[in-house]
């Protein structure tokens, strides 16, 4: 076992999973010779040839299309939007056939497709390069994802999307890239969709994140320490969600303050906010509570850091739920 980058380990993946299976592939703007935008996948066309690590051209609906035929012909294509927004352009390929697949052809047809990106902010990028949007991909039917916080997890989660039988878009925090470094297995390594993760335990009330948003909420349970006992709970995996881990930690703790990136109105806090409302009421002893990005565009890097949720922010949410 060795320390890796959070994009190392993407990297490890990508290499040990082409390795293991002949018909995956790699496919996306810059992935080949230039290793991508942030090297997630270099030294993949070198060691496997341009037919398995595919520059393509700029255009991600082609990109997506292309490997919606990939899949029928019998490949498992890794897809790599180059930033999170310029993948829009490809959701009419997500939603009209990616995500409709099985359910057209009555579960004849698996697809097992992987879109992964990077996504959030922090990193000072200008527009378009910036944004959360995993709630499109929670909200379409048919697609899981997944979305790692540390480099052991970027690893096993994108091996267990890469193996699913079913697309998986797989969200990469660019915030962590290269400031998270941690132990990753050797080999084979694979974490399975669906199961959160409890990174500290607590009594007085839980911080749930995703993402960047996970070592975020872990300094914010420094802050409240000794004052409060916050547990943080990792979700890894929006789609399929493991709820037993989110309704035992609400129970345990009786509090909940849900944090992530996006912005406010129909994120996937609300969402978490929901389940925990029908399934969960009996055991809070006060208000779920979100911090959010805003409802605006992602804005230019000047104004980032008002935007995304902060220590300040979490603490100051945390205490008045402890207060209620």
């Amino acid at each position: 076992m060795g320390e890796l980058l959070l994009v190392e380990a993407v990297n490890d993946a990508l290499h040990v999973e082409l390795e293991r299976d002949p018909s995956v592939l790699v496919l996306g703007e810059d992935v080949g010779k230039l290793g991508g935008v942030f090297r997630a996948t270099v030294g993949l066309q070198k060691r496997f040839g341009a037919e398995r690590c595919v520059d393509t051209p700029l255009a991600e609906a082609g990109i997506l299309g292309t490997a919606v035929g990939l899949c029928m012909a019998g490949w498992r294509p890794v897809c790599e939007m180059q930033y999170d927004a310029f993948s829009y352009p490809a959701l009419d390929q997500l939603i009209n056939h990616v995500g409709r697949y099985r359910w057209r052809t009555r579960g004849k047809m698996s697809f097992p497709l992987v879109v992964r990106m990077p996504y959030g902010g922090g990193v000072r990028a200008p527009e378009l390069h910036d944004d959360s949007p995993e709630t499109y991909y929670v909200h379409t039917p048919g697609v899981k994802v997944a979305i790692p916080s540390n480099p052991a997890d970027a690893k096993g989660l994108l091996a267990a999307a890469i193996r699913d039988p079913d697309p998986v878009v797989v969200l990469e925090p660019k915030l962590i890239y290269r400031t998270s470094r941690g132990e990753v297995p050797e080999g084979e390594h694979v974490v399975p969709l669906g199961t959160a993760h409890v990174v500290r335990e607590g009594s007085d009330l839980t911080l749930v994140a995703y993402g960047a948003m996970v070592p975020l909420a872990e300094r914010a349970a420094d802050e409240l320490s000794p004052e409060a006992s916050a547990e943080v709970l990792d979700l890894r995996s929006l789609k399929p969600l493991d709820e037993d881990a989110l309704l035992a930690s609400a129970a345990k703790t009786g509090r909940v303050v849900v944090v992530q990136e996006a912005p406010r109105t129909c994120g996937f806090a609300a969402e978490v906010a929901a389940i925990l409302a029908e399934k969960a009421i009996y055991d809070l002893h006060g208000p779920v509570l979100r911090v959010t990005g805003y409802d605006v565009p992602y804005p230019y890097w000047q104004l980032e850091d008002a935007y995304m949720p902060s220590v300040e922010r979490v603490v100051d949410a945390a205490r008045r739920l402890l207060a209620s």
